[in-house]
């Protein structure tokens, strides 16, 4: 057998059946990798450094040197750990083809080194041409791509994730950005949640769920071939949480169609007294601190207060009061809305009624 090269359209769709290896260091893999991707990595950190730098400051071959004096001691462990990982991937068709994925940051010589070492043992080795830095230019493109996207609109309360839910549950094509994000957009978004990933995580993530759109409508995997047409996704603010929805697909949200879901203030206020409620005072009490400035100083006392004397509902009236505003400010900062918008309105929050009208209302 070969090492063999692949391009990354070649790469992604033999990731689909095959065990991904990436052989960058413990700290690229955290920051950020491909999607399904494990570590195996050739370089710990620290290694890493010193082999960039002897490659800066002496040379190639001084290098290659340095990194050979660390591989050579982890090439049996590597090699078993490979065989324990295609153990334990009995979902894949690959395991017991002993084939892998291998890349690195540039397809240079830390995948050729590991890919090397595999090969002669006797796996099927494919690496990625380019690595990991043509993967991140892949995921560009993927946001330049046009999506029929429709916006779910609606203010604060109305249940949009849970909509967003049951859309997907009865076989539509959705786009949950606050679940990627692990961050539900307000100043309370962050509670209950996971810890965010990366920008550049987040961004891998993203293109993921696009392209796994793209191949469900070209296939025609989903229920109906109309449902594969519209990609259903919430109303965002460009910023959620501490990751930015990329530009280019932040345009494409801003003209594209907005259902919006009209509930009444009472039912949402009760939604979110149930939802919110169950957290710590300690932590209500400093995601409002963060909007404090624009909350302003006598509504933030008032909120607080509230929330001191356990009154949840009435701290969440004053707070959902300045998110409506807030809200409405970003729904009409759009150029056409008149002309995007649907408004479809519902006395209570029932997702299962309220995804059939939109369906009603967004399909042809």
């Amino acid at each position: 057998m070969a090492v063999q090269k692949i391009n990354i359209e070649q790469f992604l769709q033999l990731s689909a059946e095959c065990t991904i290896l990436d052989v960058r260091s413990p700290g690229e893999y955290v920051h950020a990798h491909i999607p399904g991707a494990l570590s195996l990595p050739l370089f710990t950190d620290d290694e890493r450094k010193v082999v960039g730098t002897a490659y800066k400051q002496q040379s190639r071959e001084t290098a290659i040197k340095i990194g050979l004096d660390y591989f050579g001691v982890k090439m049996s462990g590597m090699v078993e750990q490979v065989e324990n990982i295609l153990t334990q991937q009995k979902n894949k068709a690959s395991a017991s083809q002993k084939t892998v994925l291998v890349h690195c940051w540039r397809g240079g010589m830390r995948s050729a080194g590991v890919a090397w070492l595999l090969d002669l043992y006797g796996f099927k080795v494919y690496t990625l041409s380019g690595g990991y830095k043509v993967y991140r230019q892949w995921v560009r493109l993927q946001f330049e791509k046009k999506y029929n996207f429709n916006i779910i609109g609606g203010y604060t309360g109305t249940g949009k994730t849970l909509l967003l839910h049951e859309l997907k549950r009865i076989g539509n094509a959705v786009i949950d950005l606050e679940a990627l994000a692990c961050h539900k957009g307000s100043a309370f978004g962050a509670l209950g949640e996971n810890s965010p990933p990366s920008q550049e995580m987040f961004e891998n993530l993203l293109a993921v769920e696009l392209s796994l759109i793209n191949e469900q409508k070209n296939t025609q995997d989903l229920a109906a071939s109309t449902k594969s047409t519209v990609i259903y996704i919430e109303d965002e603010s460009q910023r959620i949480g501490l990751i930015n929805i990329p530009s280019p697909l932040w345009v494409n949200m801003r003209k594209s169609k907005v259902t919006f879901i009209d509930i009444p203030f009472e039912e949402r206020l009760n939604y979110l007294t149930t939802a919110y409620g169950k957290f710590e005072n300690e932590k209500l009490v400093n995601a409002i601190m963060r909007i404090q400035k624009r909350l302003g100083g006598l509504e933030t006392k008032l909120a607080i207060s509230f929330l001191l004397e356990n009154n949840h509902k009435e701290c969440f009236r004053i707070l959902l009061k300045y998110y409506d505003k807030y809200y409405d400010k970003g729904l009409h900062n759009r150029e056409s809305l008149t002309d995007l918008l649907t408004t479809i309105s519902f006395e209570t929050i029932d997702v299962s009624t309220i995804a059939k009208s939109v369906m009603d209302t967004t399909t042809p």
